[in-house]
């Protein structure tokens, strides 16, 4: 209901001779909003109250709890200084924009740094790796005219930075109403989404052309932008700031005190399956069951997407025959399992500088892959299944390079894990050739800053 609503308003919005959101129609979009909220009211409070991470969140992005103090006390000391505000939706976008903010700080060192996410786990994750780097982290409100109205008020942000997606009309109308330059940076379009995008052409093409300036990841993205009707200075190709992350490459000491701690011994091999979706698990305990019969020694590691689902995922392994415990488990227990499963979340980058064998989730299943970059960085064999539409040049770029392989079934997971483990020499390859793509490919964030600072001064 609330998609059409927001289709309503757009094409209300984009069927006008004007380029900008007009007051007149923001003022349908949220009547017809407010009709939807409205009429899904019975499904919206039992979702609400049901869901751990939006009953923590609800109240939250309505803008009913106050923001971190910071904010306000920055902005009362420093009345003339007014903040960058960086946006992320979720935790893949989090970590995209963690190399760009920490350049940012040393940047702009007398000017404030805000950031705000859209999901809980979003936030957690920024609160766990951007402390020091940011004034306040807070979450980003719902596209509520009151909610907007209010948050931006109290944040009164110099510039915008919005990271890959997230995009909403009423923030939109607001920042352009504050006089406040917008810029949407590491910016990709999937094949998917250009589709869709160009389905509605006659309202998207005005919501992108909101944006001061949308910084493209590849010239293939910048083509995308322009055929949605985007004139090409509003477009600049910066690349991707996730081959910018910085890693902290664990010493060998290190990496031994964290296998002791998931009771590996160093005899034994670790495949890591990260950030997987329902529905990948049973295809990767297929193979591994096979391959735990050649190779006793081996260990699976898992690391869902969502944590709430690790003892779901500890299910599913001992219904397929196997020891398994989640990770906070096996710290009480104290006992070595078959299989592994993660259980909290900021671990996985970690977790792969110990992995001998790397698989990225989402992949398997129709979910569009997940950050390859994080095992190429340490050198790991990838692999991962047919569906990396949301990482396509990027996996593209690693299996050319021979640094990843693609599979399909648990039949080719076994086959391809079966050749690394008894070819040391392939594995090693395999994982230099996956850090040299990795490598070669940065300064997306230099870029990217270049672009921002002519709109800071």
């Amino acid at each position: 209901m609330l998609i059409s609503v927001k289709k309503i308003y757009l094409w209300a919005v984009f069927t006008t001779e004007h380029t900008e959101i007009t007051e007149k129609m923001l003022f349908l979009y949220n009547i017809l909003f407010l009709i939807g909220i409205t009429i899904g009211l019975p499904l919206i409070i039992p979702l609400v109250l049901a869901t751990d991470k939006r009953r923590k969140t609800v109240l939250h992005r309505l803008g009913l709890l106050p923001l971190p103090k910071a904010i306000s006390q920055n902005r009362s000391r420093k009345p003339y200084n007014r903040p960058i505000w960086i946006h992320a939706l979720s935790v893949g976008e989090v970590l995209s924009a963690v190399p760009l903010i920490k350049e940012l700080k040393g940047c702009f060192k007398y000017q404030d740094i805000v950031f705000s996410a859209s999901t809980k786990t979003g936030f957690e994750i920024a609160n766990n790796l951007l402390k020091e780097n940011v004034d306040a982290i807070f979450f980003f409100p719902y596209d509520l005219l009151i909610s907007v109205k209010h948050i931006a008020t109290k944040v009164d942000p110099a510039i915008v930075i919005i990271v890959e997606s997230d995009i909403w009309p009423n923030f939109m109308f607001e920042m352009k109403r504050r006089n406040v330059p917008v810029i949407l940076v590491n910016a990709r379009l999937s094949r998917k989404s250009y589709f869709g995008y160009k389905r509605f052409l006659f309202f998207f093409k005005r919501l992108f052309l909101s944006f001061s300036k949308i910084c493209v990841q590849s010239s293939k993205d910048a083509h995308c932008f322009s055929l949605l009707g985007i004139p090409p200075g509003r477009i600049t190709i910066t690349g991707n700031i996730k081959f910018d992350q910085q890693y902290d490459f664990a010493g060998c000491e290190e990496m031994d005190k964290l296998r002791q701690s998931l009771l590996v011994n160093p005899s034994q091999k670790i495949l890591l399956a990260g950030s997987t979706h329902y529905g990948e698990e049973a295809i990767l305990l297929d193979a591994f069951s096979r391959l735990k019969k050649e190779y006793p020694y081996l260990v699976l590691i898992i690391v869902p997407r969502n944590p709430d689902r690790a003892k779901s995922v500890c299910r599913i392994c001992k219904s397929a025959g196997l020891f398994a415990v989640t990770m906070s488990e096996l710290e009480e227990k104290k006992i070595r399992q078959d299989v592994i499963v993660v259980d909290s979340i900021g671990l996985l980058k970690t977790l792969y500088a110990i992995a001998d064998i790397a698989f990225v989730g989402g992949s398997l299943v129709n979910c569009g892959g997940h950050n390859p970059l994080e095992p190429a960085a340490f050198s790991r064999p990838i692999i991962f299944g047919p569906d990396m539409s949301d990482f396509a040049d990027i996996s593209d770029m690693l299996i050319s390079s021979g640094g990843a392989v693609s599979v399909q079934d648990a039949e080719s997971i076994y086959n391809i894990v079966s050749e690394l483990l008894t070819d040391n020499q392939k594995a090693g390859k395999m994982g230099s050739m996956a850090f040299k793509a990795f490598n070669a490919n940065k300064g997306a964030v230099e870029k990217t800053l270049n672009v921002i600072e002519i709109f800071c001064n």
